[in-house]
C-alpha cells in the first residue's frame, strides 16, 4: 500500500501535473474587480519554486515552521508548496482568530516567518497585533492596503520577481513532518497536530478512490484551509486528481463565486446546506415547491433551474461533514437530485476515517471506514476507536496528550460515542466527554438533543446545558427567518409558540431525564469572531456556558417554557 501512496506525495503530484499538463489551468482566483485570474500548473510550480528560493536563502534550519495566516486563495496554495520545497513545515492559522490566539500559535510553533493575506476578522488590526515583532512577514497579494499599525513586510510579488526558481529543492520523504495543524478546539488551547507527507498523500488518494475524481472535475475552496476539511477536499484532492480549484473572496461574493465555479465536487457543512434551502423556500414556499417537483412535466425543469441558481447544477459528488444533517434536509436535496454523502474524520487522522459511497448512504450514519481504516468501539463506553493510514505523528510538544489520545495498540480515541452496524456503518450518539449530570444524578448527552432542535428552520444554532439542574435546557440562536418574523407585529409571540411546540415534539422522543425544561432565546449572534463557535460552526460549549452561566438560575426561576433572554 505504501509504495502506491508514495506516488501521491504532494510535491511529487505537483511535479507530475507540471510535467504532463503544464498549460492546464489549476487555480482560478477571483479578484476585487470581479475578474478571475487563472494559474496553470506550470505557473504555480514556477512561482512556488521562486518563493522557495527566498525562504531557502534565509538560512533557517531544515524543518523550520512557517505560518500561513490568510483566507483561502491561489497564493495560499503556492505559499504552502514553497514552504515544503524549501525544506520547511507549514503551519496554517485560521484567519478569524483573536490576536492573542494568533500569538499563541506562532510562539508555540516557534515560527520563523508568516505569510499574511486576506483576513476574516472584523478587527484586522487587533488580529495583527498577535504577530511577534521578531517574525519575518510576507504579504500575499490578497493582504489589501496596509493599516497604520501593519508591520513592515516583504511583498509576495517583489520576492517572486527577485528570485530565480530554486534549482534543487530537497527530496521530502514520506515520513518527514509536513505540517502542524492547530485544532480550532471547542474547549481549551488548540493542540498542534503533526502530520507527515504520507498522511497528506493518503487523504487525497482516499477521496479520489472513493469518488473517482479526474482532471475534468472542479472544486470550490472556501472552507478555511487552516481546517483539515478543505485542506483535504480541495488542496490534497486536487493534487491527487489534477482537478481545477476555484476560490471565493468571501460571503459577499460567495453566490457569484459558486455559480462561476460550478463545482462537480462540493463539500459543505449542514449549516450552509440549510441556508441554501432557506434561500429557495423564501422565494418558493415548501408546499408549492413540493407540488412543482412532483409534476412529471415541470419537475425536471424546476430542479435544473434551482440547482443552476445555487451554482450546484454540475455537482456530481455533494458531500457534508462536521455535523449531522437532519433527515428531512437530506430528503429535500434528494428530491432536487442531489444524493447527499456524509464524510467523517478528524484533524488527528487527516480526515481519513469514514465516508459514504454514492447510492449507499444511510441516514443517521456517517458512513463506512475509508481507505485502509480499521474501526472498533471501546467496550467500556462505546467510543469510536480508529486506526488510519492518515494517523497523526502526535501533538506538537505534548507527549502526554498524545499518549492520552491513543490506545496501547495504536487506535485514536475519537471522542465520539456510537454504534457500528453489521456492514460497518457508524452512527454517532454523543460525545464521550460532553455528557453532564443533572441534579437527579442522571447523565445527559447533549449532541443528539441539539441535532433534533437544530433541524428546525427557526434555529441557527443551539447548545444544551444543565449540569447540576433538575432538567436540561437549551440556549438558542434564532435563524434569520425567525429573527425577521420576530420583527413583525405579534411575530415574537408567534415564534415563541412554534418553539414551545418544538420543545414538546423533541421531548416526546427523549427519556424523562433528558427532557428539556425550557428553551432560552439569546439576543446575540454566536460567531467565530466572538469565540462562540469554531470556524466550522461547532458551538463552543464551554465558552457559551461561561458567557451565560450567571443567568442560568434567573432563567430557571422564571418558569417559562420559552425564555427571551
Amino acid at each position: 500500500m505504501f509504495a502506491t501512496i508514495d506516488q501521491y506525495l504532494p510535491l511529487k503530484r505537483l511535479a507530475h501535473w507540471t510535467a504532463t499538463t503544464p498549460d492546464a489551468i489549476y487555480l482560478s482566483q477571483p479578484t476585487a474587480s470581479g475578474e478571475c485570474r487563472d494559474f496553470t500548473w506550470a505557473e504555480v510550480s514556477d512561482t512556488a519554486h521562486r518563493m522557495a528560493a527566498h525562504l531557502h536563502a534565509q538560512g533557517w534550519p531544515a524543518g523550520s515552521r512557517i505560518a500561513i495566516l490568510s483566507k483561502n486563495s491561489a497564493w495560499w496554495y503556492m505559499a504552502d508548496f514553497a514552504i515544503w520545497l524549501a525544506g520547511h513545515v507549514s503551519v496554517p492559522i485560521y484567519p478569524s482568530l483573536t490576536g492573542e490566539s494568533v500569538r499563541y500559535v506562532l510562539e508555540h510553533a516557534e515560527a520563523k516567518a508568516v505569510f499574511v493575506g486576506q483576513l476574516d476578522s472584523s478587527d484586522r488590526a487587533a488580529m495583527l497585533t498577535g504577530i511577534p515583532a521578531t517574525l519575518d512577514v510576507i504579504r500575499l497579494p490578497t493582504a489589501g492596503a496596509p493599516l497604520p499599525n501593519d508591520r513592515a513586510a516583504d511583498e509576495w510579488q517583489a520576492l517572486v520577481a527577485r528570485h530565480a526558481p530554486l534549482p534543487n529543492p530537497p527530496d521530502r520523504g514520506a515520513e518527514e513532518l509536513a505540517t502542524i495543524i492547530y485544532t480550532s478546539g471547542t474547549t481549551g488551547l488548540p493542540k498542534g497536530v503533526m502530520h507527515h507527507f504520507r498522511a497528506l498523500a493518503v487523504s487525497g488518494y482516499a477521496l479520489k478512490l472513493a469518488y473517482n475524481a479526474t482532471p475534468d472535475d472542479r472544486v470550490l475552496s472556501y472552507l478555511p484551509l487552516a481546517h483539515v476539511a478543505d485542506r483535504v477536499a480541495s488542496e490534497m484532492h486536487s493534487l491527487t486528481a489534477g482537478m481545477r480549484v476555484w476560490f471565493s473572496l468571501g460571503l459577499e461574493t460567495f453566490t457569484a463565486d459558486l455559480q462561476r465555479a460550478r463545482p462537480t465536487f462540493f463539500l459543505s457543512v449542514p449549516r450552509l446546506w440549510t441556508k441554501f434551502r432557506q434561500a429557495i423556500n423564501a422565494k418558493i414556499p415548501q408546499p408549492q415547491l413540493a407540488a412543482m417537483l412532483a409534476d412529471p412535466e415541470k419537475g425536471p425543469l424546476v430542479r435544473k433551474q434551482i440547482l443552476s441558481q445555487l451554482g450546484l447544477d454540475a455537482v456530481r459528488v455533494p458531500t457534508f461533514g462536521a455535523a449531522p444533517m437532519p433527515p428531512d434536509l437530506q430528503q429535500w436535496y434528494l428530491d432536487l437530485g442531489l444524493d447527499m454523502l456524509e464524510v467523517y474524520g478528524m484533524t488527528e487522522n487527516m480526515a481519513v476515517s469514514h465516508r459514504t459511497s454514492a447510492g449507499a448512504g444511510r441516514i443517521g450514519y456517517v458512513g463506512q471506514p475509508s481507505f485502509e481504516v480499521e474501526a472498533r468501539l471501546d467496550p467500556a463506553n462505546s467510543e469510536l476507536l480508529v486506526k488510519s493510514p492518515g494517523q497523526m505523528i502526535g501533538y506538537y510538544k505534548d507527549e502526554a496528550k498524545t499518549a492520552e489520545a491513543m490506545t496501547d495498540d495504536g487506535y485514536f480515541r475519537t471522542g465520539d460515542v456510537g454504534e457500528i452496524d453489521a456492514d460497518g456503518y457508524f452512527r454517532i450518539t454523543g460525545r464521550a466527554k460532553e455528557a453532564f449530570k443533572t441534579a437527579k444524578g442522571k447523565y445527559v448527552a447533549p449532541s443528539q438533543i441539539e441535532n433534533k432542535l437544530g433541524a428546525h428552520g427557526y434555529i441557527e444554532a443551539c447548545c444544551v446545558a444543565g449540569n447540576g439542574f433538575p432538567q436540561p435546557f437549551a440556549m438558542l440562536m434564532l435563524s434569520p427567518a425567525a429573527a425577521a418574523k420576530c420583527a413583525e407585529e405579534g411575530g415574537r409571540d408567534a415564534v415563541g409558540s412554534v418553539l414551545a411546540a418544538l420543545r414538546e415534539q423533541v421531548n416526546a422522543t427523549l427519556d424523562p431525564h433528558e427532557r428539556l425544561d425550557r428553551l432560552i432565546v439569546v439576543p446575540d449572534a454566536w460567531t467565530v469572531d466572538n469565540g462562540m463557535v469554531t470556524p466550522t460552526f461547532k458551538v463552543k460549549r464551554a465558552a457559551l456556558e461561561a458567557r451565560y452561566g450567571a443567568a442560568f438560575e434567573a432563567w430557571a426561576a422564571r418558569r417559562e417554557v420559552v425564555v427571551w433572554a
